[in-house]
């Protein structure tokens, strides 16, 4: 089997993470917030050293971190309490997720915000002279953007964007469930609000832990309610940080997963990391190439990437392409990778396209494998 679908889940780990979620998991599995005795107390041990871990990879030692299930539950909380503190009218950029489209719409549809898209060109180019029209027309109140498309790969901009919305007062939200790990990014920067990152992805841990750092001065009211093991007897949840938002017991294997896997990163240097990355990307990008019955999408020279590649099969709608790439033992994701906005603006919607995505850890074999596949295929047109 060769894995090119390291966009939704990487895969697989880094054998420290499998071999430390193990050993942990078996010997101090406690539940972290809920007693003072020896297990407990390890497992509060290790979430506090994964909290710093955290801060220290996004350079931020002032933002506080929060861990939720899912980066989608993040991105729930982040924007749902923005809209009750007051937020009405919200940018985003034509890339973003279904985590976000779908809470904006439903928001939308009730008559409660306005969301407008980002200026972005078709050569991808974040257009800051139309932006500032923009918000001269209608001003925001939360700008999110997705460090980089789960489309096509395309890093934005973050810190220009964000230094615009913050002119005119914009809560701001960065959406880096494609880049945590990868894509060296300033969270520590006054302009940044809000980080949501997802373990699983480019974090290289496990599924099950992700979450989001927060500026502690922005005001986020909890839209989810439950026992923190703290101020029990309140039946409001606490003021203080990261309890008011971590309600239930935390995934602490998951926790210990992700500990290993930000100390790989950092033994690695995120530099490195998102070189090779880079480097495979262009790989692929060779390789398919090569093919006239593939054509890249949303390629532009100049602009960055994350190792992510979507294209197009001459004559085979991209929605069903999945089961031939199955049917060679390649695993790519095809159709709209819950990003419709983002076809839209690409030109490849309804049917969507075949991504490809690669990791720190596809090799050679993964290559090879899908190289034959592709001389399979194309034998067969």
């Amino acid at each position: 089997m060769a894995y090119f679908d390291n966009a939704a889940t990487t895969y697989p780990k880094p054998d420290a993470v499998y071999s430390f979620m193990d050993s942990f998991y078996r010997n101090h599995g406690g539940s972290v917030g809920r007693g003072g005795y020896a297990l407990a107390t390890t497992a509060k041990g290790l979430v506090d050293e994964t909290r710093k871990l955290i801060q220290e990879l996004m350079h931020c030692p002032a933002k506080q971190v929060i861990f939720t299930p899912t980066a989608t539950i993040a991105l729930n909380m982040i924007i749902q309490g923005a809209i009750i503190s007051g937020a009405r009218s919200v940018y985003i950029s034509p890339f973003e997720h279904n985590a976000v489209t779908r809470v904006l719409h439903h928001f939308e549809h009730l008559g409660q915000i306005t969301v407008t898209e980002l200026a972005v060109s078709k050569s991808l180019e974040y257009d800051m002279v139309r932006i500032r029209y923009q918000f001269d027309v209608i001003r925001p109140d939360l700008v999110i953007v997705s460090h980089a498309s789960n489309v096509i790969g395309f890093i934005a901009p973050i810190e220009e964007i964000f230094a615009l919305s913050k002119e005119y007062g914009a809560v701001t939200l960065v959406d880096m469930a494609q880049t945590a790990g990868l894509v060296d990014l300033n969270v520590g920067l006054e302009t940044v609000d809000y980080a949501v990152f997802a373990g699983h992805k480019t974090l290289l841990g496990p599924t099950g832990i992700s979450g989001f750092l927060m500026n502690p001065m922005v005001n986020l009211p909890p839209i989810l309610y439950g026992g923190t093991g703290f101020d029990s007897a309140n039946q409001n949840m606490p003021e203080s940080i990261p309890e008011k938002y971590e309600m239930g017991t935390l995934n602490i294997a998951g926790v210990a997963g992700l500990n290993a896997s930000l100390k790989w990163i950092k033994g690695q240097t995120i530099e490195r990391l998102y070189q090779g990355e880079t480097r495979k990307r262009q790989r692929l990008l060779e390789l398919l190439t090569n093919y006239d019955f593939l054509t890249v999408v949303g390629n532009v020279d100049g602009r960055k990437y994350v190792g992510i590649v979507s294209c197009l099969i001459d004559g085979i709608s991209s929605d069903s392409a999945g089961s031939i790439f199955a049917e060679r033992g390649i695993s790519v994701r095809t159709g709209l990778q819950c990003a419709p906005k983002a076809h839209k603006f690409l030109g490849t919607y309804p049917a969507g396209t075949v991504r490809l995505s690669v990791s720190a850890l596809t090799g050679d074999k993964d290559f090879d494998e899908l190289k034959d596949a592709l001389d399979d295929i194309e034998a067969e047109m």
